[in-house]
């Protein structure tokens, strides 16, 4: 069922505005809100009533669905549940006042846009175009690949965990609640990051990439972002010095790389359906 799930899901991207009217998140973010203001609650707790809590329960519905009509009951909530997980708004669309800006030579236009839009803020314009590319390597690696790899391997509640500590992580302002829910989810970025970096060694540039990761791998300390930024980069061939339109036309070259990652994921796992 986990496969046909997600073959709904890319259905449901390509034809259908389910997802942005099923992503609200204002319950959520109120209780988060709530809890901050009443301060008596540790982080430790706060974690527990906002995530934890919502991922037993679903867990606990799931668990009752799945032996009735041969879990049909079960289908409807897996994918609601994925759609909800997956990343807010449209990574690629988001580029698109950035990359007009930059095509017609206002550079300090982009990097107001950057700042606006994308939260990326720069003094060199070369080195706001690196981070424009990390950024989207990052965005779509939240995204999608991370929930789609926690979904695979333990459900929809571990998926849905995964959006909730990352919802806490953004919106959070008591420190020690930020600071925990941070921690908590570079635990869960761990293992996909790696999964998706090497990933990228099979549909990029291998040699590349395994030069970077032999380094890297077992680097507790770097970032999801920083790693799949760099291995990104280096998958698609990108010079740490490039024209400036030449670096803008890197964020499609970036992108086919995503797509063809997502191709070898979907690949992989129809396969490992088919042998279970």
């Amino acid at each position: 069922m986990s496969f046909l799930v997600l073959v709904l899901i890319l259905w449901v991207e390509q034809f259908s505005a389910w997802r942005h009217r099923l992503q609200r998140d204002g319950f959520f973010l109120a209780e988060l809100a709530r809890l901050e203001r009443r301060g008596r609650v540790s982080a430790d707790w706060s974690l527990v009533l906002l995530v934890l809590a919502p991922v037993l329960l679903l867990a606990l519905l799931l668990y009752v669905l799945q032996p009735v009509a041969y879990g049909l009951l079960a289908l409807p909530v897996h994918l609601l549940v994925l759609l909800y997980s997956l990343g807010r708004g449209d990574t690629k669309a988001a580029l698109g006042p950035f990359r007009d800006a930059w095509r017609r030579g206002d550079e300090q236009a982009a990097l107001h846009v950057a700042e606006r839009d994308l939260g990326l803020a720069a003094d060199d314009p070369r080195d706001l175009l690196v981070r424009v590319q990390g950024n989207l390597l990052w965005q779509a690696y939240q995204s999608f690949f991370a929930v789609i790899f926690w979904y695979v391997l333990l459900g929809p509640a571990a998926a849905l965990g995964y959006r909730l500590l990352a919802l806490s992580a953004a919106h959070a302002h008591q420190p020690a609640l930020k600071a925990r829910a941070v921690q908590l989810r570079h635990l869960m970025d761990w293992l996909p990051v790696r999964v998706l970096a090497l990933s990228f060694a099979l549909v990029g540039n291998f040699v590349a990439v395994t030069r970077v990761m032999l380094h890297e791998l077992l680097n507790w300390h770097l970032s999801a972002g920083q790693l799949i930024a760099r291995v990104g980069r280096v998958a698609d061939d990108i010079p740490q010095q490039e024209e400036a339109q030449s670096a803008l036309a890197r964020l499609d070259s970036l992108w086919e790389l995503l797509l063809r990652s997502a191709v070898l994921w979907y690949a992989g796992f129809a396969l490992w359906t088919v042998l279970l």
